[in-house]
């Protein structure tokens, strides 16, 4: 019932821009702290950013100051605005939420950055 579903992933040029959505479905999502993790091939799944209910955010050390999480309550939908991109850069783009206890993942978008 609870659905998210990443967008915006692609191929980019390093040192450009990116902004990924994650639109969410079956839940209150005013409700829920959201965050977008990461997993390049042969990694684990890491954690980028985190915003709380009242707006506050976390990064991960190695995008701070390059990528800003947002999100806009009444379009249920969390953002990930990725600037200055660097090819370690590059993995499948997750957002979550945790309800309770269970955890619940989008398909995830692709963000693919050269050179």
């Amino acid at each position: 019932q609870v659905q998210l579903v990443e967008s915006g992933g692609g191929l980019v040029q390093a040192g450009r821009s990116l902004r990924l959505s994650c639109a969410a479905s079956g839940i209150i999502f005013s409700a829920y702290a959201w965050h977008w993790y990461r997993q390049a091939p042969g990694k684990q799944r890491e954690l980028v950013a985190a915003i709380t209910t009242g707006g506050g955010t976390n990064y991960a050390d190695s995008v701070m100051g390059r990528f800003t999480i947002s999100r806009d309550n009444a379009k249920d939908t969390v953002y990930l605005q990725m600037a200055s991109l660097k090819p370690e850069d590059t993995a499948v783009y997750y957002c979550n939420t945790r309800k309770w206890t269970l955890n619940y993942w989008g398909q995830g978008t692709q963000v693919t950055v050269s050179s």
